[in-house]
């Protein structure tokens, strides 16, 4: 995300950046939302629709010379949305202050990014790597294999460690583990540490019905708990889909970690 708004502002000299500043009612986009708009281009998004067109339109008038600095707009049939909301909007000339204040914005919000470890840099490792990769988390894939590490997002960390499963007690509380090794033995380590601890939002395995009954019956040998199970989905991406593309089950396990993060976002605010 970052990357990419830096990339933006590196090739478009002249920016206006658009903020939502306060919002009553329902609104697409909630307040401290932003947008930039260069002459020919924007990047991010403010909601959509007439109200953001009315906004680059102002902010590209605010470019050559006229336009105004801040607009109030109500979402309803007046402008063609059905929101019913208000929304106020600043618009402002990016200079190098206000960039080094985006900066810090944005290295605010990713300190308080939901993480996402990917153990397993396969076919569908990289499919969720890339699915994960718009979203507001912090994505790192963790291989034993240093070639499969190669031409992963830019966004997306790496680890590279012969043992992964030492990296569980690394992780911080709230975050998603998803396991997709080549090794099925590598696999059920890797789970059995995660599912060690019981501050993790989500913990997912790459596999069947039969995987997940081989599992337990190691868990079993292996001196885990009986409720381990109850905390561990696999496979991962439910079965609403049946389609074993890697780019599908990435699709479908990436709603299905955003869930879970929420869920336990929600509870710990509760």
């Amino acid at each position: 995300m970052t990357s990419s708004f830096l990339s933006f502002a590196s090739v478009h000299p002249a920016i206006i950046l658009i903020d939502i500043v306060e919002t009553r009612g329902s609104t697409p986009r909630e307040a401290g939302t932003f947008m930039l708009v260069a002459e020919n281009a924007t990047w991010g998004t403010i909601g959509g629709g007439q109200l953001e067109f009315m906004a680059i339109r102002n902010a590209r008038d605010l470019l050559r010379g006229s336009g105004r600095a801040t607009l109030e707009i109500p979402l309803g049939p007046e402008i063609g949305q059905c929101c019913g909301g208000r929304a106020e909007l600043r618009f402002r000339r990016v200079t190098d202050d206000l960039m080094k204040e985006l900066k810090e914005r944005q290295a605010e919000e990713a300190a308080g990014m939901p993480e996402v470890y990917i153990f397993g840099a396969g076919h569908v490792g990289h499919g969720l790597a890339a699915a994960l990769a718009p979203l507001p988390l912090l994505v790192t894939v963790v291989e034993t294999r240093k070639q499969e590490l190669a031409n992963l997002p830019p966004e997306t960390k790496t680890r590279l460690t012969p043992i992964p499963e030492a990296l569980l007690k690394e992780i911080p509380a709230g975050s998603a583990v998803v396991i997709l090794t080549h090794d099925h033995a590598l696999d059920f380590l890797i789970a059995r540490e995660a599912l060690s601890r019981t501050d993790l939002a989500y913990i997912g395995m790459i596999g069947s019905a039969t995987k997940r009954a081989t599992f337990a019956s190691w868990l079993s040998r292996e001196g885990g708990e009986r409720n381990f199970l109850d905390r561990l989905t696999l496979p991962i991406g439910g079965l609403a889909v049946r389609d074993k593309r890697p780019e599908v089950i990435a699709a479908m396990t990436a709603a299905e970690i955003l869930t879970a993060l929420s869920a336990y976002r929600q509870k710990s605010l509760s």
